[in-house]
């Protein structure tokens, strides 16, 4: 029966497959610490408190980068090229999502709305890191390799998606709602496309390696263009409403480190998308 479960364990006991999938994730997970680690260096001083909560976000994209890192070397893998049809984060970018990397290269202050466009951007897509990896705690949260990582990853995403709400929240309630809901569908339509078209390049490099049977690859296909039709058709809804979470402050303390206790990582996909 195909399953996610059956899907993921497949890429996970093949080598190659897996190293793409790694590798796919840690390059996402490295280019959102970048991009954080640049925002908190650059907000303007009217939001300077914001800074260390960019900062922590970073840190914990840098983390989940090393622990797929640490997996690949733990199977004696290395990195693989990651084809640009794949590259969701980068796609995200050239599509005018979220801040553009040239802006965040130069060394001039953002603005108050630059920081609102980046909360909006980063609260539809942790919707979607957040929600692929509830998927994965469900199944592989007990699993003797990947458990361990599974739920620290999971938690930070719950993490990054509750400091979303609550900070757009409070520009909302200090004037900006027009702009934040304006920001948020338009970043959460761009967000439900490349998504889609993301996850069916991905499983078409997976069924090239696993060598998928054209039945199966194409019903794999139609389930990725089925749920774009229902995020297309109201599904992209769940991504720009906002509620102040039960997790308050959620960002508030210094990031968790992913060496020590992880020595051999656990990961799963965050940002890996049509697993």
């Amino acid at each position: 029966m195909l399953s996610a479960k059956s899907l993921f364990q497949e890429i996970l006991d093949h080598d190659e497959s897996f190293a793409l999938f790694c590798s796919i994730a840690a390059s996402g997970e490295s280019q959102g610490g970048w991009e954080n680690a640049r925002i908190a260096a650059l907000v303007p001083e009217s939001q300077r408190g914001l800074a260390p909560k960019i900062t922590r976000h970073g840190a914990d994209e840098d983390k989940h980068g090393r622990i797929f890192d640490a997996l690949l070397k733990k199977r004696g893998l290395d990195r693989v090229p990651v084809p640009p049809e794949t590259d969701y984060t980068m796609l995200l970018e050239r599509n005018g999502i979220g801040l553009a990397h040239d802006k965040l290269k130069r060394d001039e202050p953002l603005t108050v709305q630059d920081v609102v466009t980046y909360l909006a951007h980063s609260r539809v897509t942790e919707q979607r890191a957040s929600e692929q990896m509830e998927l994965l705690r469900k199944h592989f949260a007990d699993h003797p390799d990947l458990g361990r990582a599974v739920r620290m990853i999971s938690n930070d995403e719950d993490n990054h998606l509750a400091y979303c709400h609550e900070e757009l929240l409070r520009f909302a309630y200090a004037g900006h709602g027009r702009a934040i809901q304006r920001t948020l569908r338009e970043c959460a339509l761009a967000e439900i496309r490349i998504y889609r078209d993301v996850s069916l390049a991905v499983m078409a490099h997976m069924g090239r390696i696993l060598g998928w049977p054209k039945p199966k690859a194409a019903l794999l296909a139609a389930g990725i263009h089925a749920v774009y039709v229902y995020e297309r058709l109201g599904g992209w809804r769940r991504m720009v409403s906002l509620r102040m979470p039960e997790r308050r402050n959620a960002l508030g303390g210094p990031a968790s480190g992913a060496g020590g206790g992880l020595t051999a990582p656990r990961p799963s996909a965050t940002a890996t998308p049509g697993v």
